[in-house]
């Protein structure tokens, strides 16, 4: 401000009063673009008194600075020093009617105009577009008798602002019939017209008219020509535009960072994003939104804390994927502090705001808190509710769950995926297959997360008919395998046996993740191929980037276990750590247990659970008496069947392994002693359990057991097979 007054000091209004008016018009311009109305009325009050105020460029451009900084009072005053009808004056003000969204007073103030120019017309044209009323302003375009470039820029760009490409298009085509050469700015929204298409050959076509006028090294142009060739799939050529501009704005490095964005790939992302010399909320948002999407969730937050530090303020976006990334921390409090924010600066209704809301309260196990939050959005869509279902289903409230869903207006596919997701993850298998059906009988057509869930309820329950029926379905219906339902698929038919099908669907899947190599590899094992098991781990390892994890490991142990590979099976435990990274849990050390048991190494399975670096669960104790039953030796079991009772005193297993090698080795009171001991703690050896399936049912069947509806058929069959095996 004082510099600014020591300009204007130096200069003689009265010598050089062309200057001094320049520089009063220049200090105008640069207080209202910078909002600075403070300064700028203390200018004011300083050309009132050198006597300037009223010249013509002078008032215009208080009037302008007052229009900015929606000063009534003052622009009021400044119109009445106007002698008569001023175009110029008129101008300004429905320009600003229009940026304040007054369209019906602009469009008085133009109607009253006793005489009007192709400012007047065009900002009529754009401002209707801007709000959307695109009828409105092709009604003054078409009337418009100053066509020229701004015009048909307008209408060219504000039909591509408003969805309308084909039309765009269409208005550019008449523009070059009517002879009017195109500018940048109306070659940049051409070329968004053809990204929205998807028009690579008009693209193209588009692209050798913009060299031919001269405008391909034009900043917006190349922006524009970036963002069509990304929306096409043409990644290099998008890369290329970038690396040959001379010069670049934040627009063009946020467009090739969206680019690696899209395609995942943070490094390179984050190498462009840290090298952008000028940065805004849309590039911070998109770093933020894919770390939080990615799983790098921390490295979300520092991005988002650096941000605020720097000066940017999140939009609507920036806050969801916060608020996402808190969730999946179960952040409450800092999800909370956020939550607050939000309110305070009024956009918590908003449905990407909303919808991380509950979502970050049902995580965090408030779920009365996420209902709130629902109940308060004034217009749900889909996901709004979606979530919330998904937020009672994550807390087990499936009543609520159900009810909920529905009430949804107009499900969606997410909706369905996500009542069967919850009721999955709780063990209701049978609702599963029920609101399947359900959902098939409503028209909506499932997709690849849908049979996922349902492939997944039917490994759950071993039922390998429900399994190869659906697995029809998804062949019939031209469904390509994705990493999700192929590992679902290849999980079902391991865990019903059928390991073959379960290998034929695993080659079939295109890109393998850790839990599709996982599963295979745990169901080699487990169906007794423990061999073939470890010869996958091995070609995992060599041919693929994946890295193993502790369910991956524990499936080795277990096949290494099973196929009594003792010393390479230690090999591999002792690598967790120094090798993958992956500290042993007690499940592992309890595989090891097992298979040290297995192969007689009795007493070194024994030391081996002293030295563990935490107790030893009760599992690890039990494989060790087993071993015992196996190797016959009562010593160590007495003593692992002591430690047994003592972890876990309503545990018959302990006593059941115990009891079995003293009648192997036809201890027979000890083994009487012991059952009289259970009898005493009213323990009971749990009966063991088969099941068939018959007309995609599964009837599961206990020793003794007539609770089964037709328990008395069942066992007069039996009875009848029992009396003809004797005649036999």
């Amino acid at each position: 401000m004082r510099s600014a007054f020591k300009t204007l000091s130096l200069i003689n209004p009265k010598k050089s009063f062309q200057a001094y008016t320049e520089t009063c018009v220049s200090l105008l311009k640069d207080f209202s673009d910078h909002g600075l109305i403070t300064q700028g009325s203390v200018l004011h009050g300083h050309l009132v008194k050198v006597g300037v105020s009223s010249e013509r460029y002078i008032a215009i451009k208080l009037l302008i600075m007052y229009l900015n900084s929606r000063k009534s009072a003052e622009v009021d005053e400044l119109l009445r020093e106007f002698n008569g009808f001023d175009l110029t004056v008129c101008n300004c003000v429905i320009s600003s009617n229009v940026k304040w969204g007054n369209l019906d007073e602009a469009r008085r103030l133009f109607d009253e105009m006793p005489e009007r120019n192709e400012v007047s017309w065009t900002a009529l044209i754009s401002g209707f577009m801007k709000y959307g009323r695109v009828e409105e302003s092709m009604w003054y375009f078409e009337r418009n008798p100053f066509p020229n470039v701004v015009s048909w820029t307008a209408g060219i760009s504000g039909f591509v602002q408003n969805g309308f490409n084909f039309e765009a298009l269409k208005l550019f085509l008449r523009l070059l019939e009517s002879g009017i050469m195109p500018n940048a700015v109306t070659f940049a929204s051409v070329v968004r017209a053809c990204a929205g298409l998807g028009d690579f050959g008009l693209g193209m076509s588009v692209l050798g008219l913009i060299v031919k006028a001269g405008f391909e090294h034009k900043l917006s142009v190349s922006n524009s020509l970036i963002t069509l060739q990304l929306r096409l799939g043409e990644i290099d050529l998008a890369r290329k535009i970038f690396d040959r501009m001379e010069k670049r704005d934040v627009v063009s490095w946020t467009a090739i960072l969206d680019m690696y964005v899209e395609m995942g790939d943070l490094r390179e992302a984050r190498r462009i994003f840290d090298e952008m010399p000028e940065r805004n909320e849309v590039s911070w948002s998109a770093m933020i939104a894919r770390y939080s999407q990615s799983g790098y969730t921390e490295e979300a937050l520092k991005l988002f804390h650096q941000m605020v530090q720097d000066g940017f303020n999140p939009n609507v976006s920036c806050f969801a994927s916060i608020l996402r990334a808190l969730a999946s921390l179960e952040a409450l409090r800092a999800g909370m502090n956020i939550h607050g924010h939000v309110v305070k600066i009024g956009i918590e209704e908003y449905v990407f705001i909303s919808t991380s809301l509950i979502d970050l309260y049902c995580k965090c196990g408030k779920t009365e808190d996420g209902r709130l939050v629902f109940d308060l959005v004034p217009e749900k869509n889909v996901a709004s509710w979606n979530s919330m279902v998904g937020g009672y289903s994550l807390n087990g409230h499936l009543e609520e769950a159900e009810e909920l869903f529905e009430q949804i207006p107009k499900k969606d596919n997410v909706s369905w995926n996500t009542i069967l997701s919850g009721y999955l993850e709780n063990g209701q298998c049978d609702k599963v297959f029920e609101v399947f059906h359900e959902m098939l009988l409503s028209g909506e057509t499932p997709n690849n997360s849908t049979f996922s869930i349902v492939i997944s309820a039917c490994a759950s329950i071993a039922s390998v008919e429900k399994g190869k029926n659906l697995h029809g379905k998804i062949i019939k219906c031209g469904i390509q395998y994705d990493v999700f339902l192929g590992t679902a698929l290849t999980d079902m038919y391991a865990k019903s046996g059928d390991i073959g099908s379960s290998k034929q669907v695993f080659n079939q899947i295109p890109e393998k993740s850790e839990i599709s190599w996982t599963v295979m590899i745990q169901g080699l094992a487990e169906n007794g191929f423990a061999e073939e098991s470890l010869i996958l781990f091995e070609e995992m390892e060599r041919t693929s980037s994946v890295t193993p994890n502790e369910l991956m490991l524990l499936a080795v142990l277990f096949a290494c276990s099973h196929c009594g590979l003792v010393d390479k099976g230690l090999l591999y435990f002792r690598s967790m750590e120094r090798v993958y990274g992956i500290k042993p849990k007690g499940r592992h050390y309890t595989c090891v247990v097992d298979m040290l048991s297995r192969s007689g190494r009795l007493a070194e399975a024994e030391e081996f659970i002293k030295t563990m670096p935490f107790q030893a669960e009760t599992n690890a104790w039990a494989a060790l008496l087993s071993g015992c039953n196996t190797y016959k030796n009562e010593e160590i079991a007495e003593r692992t069947a002591k430690m047994v009772w003592e972890l876990a005193e309503k545990n018959s297993a302990g006593y059941v392994l115990l009891s079995n090698i003293y009648a192997s080795a036809g201890r027979w009171i000890d083994v009487s002693n012991i059952r009289k001991l259970m009898r005493e703690k009213g323990l009971k050896k749990s009966g063991g359990c088969s099941w068939v399936e018959v007309r995609n049912q599964v009837q599961s069947f206990y020793s003794e057991d007539g609770n089964h509806s037709q328990s008395a058929e069942i066992y007069g069959i039996l009875e009848l097979l029992r009396s003809e095996m004797l005649e036999l």
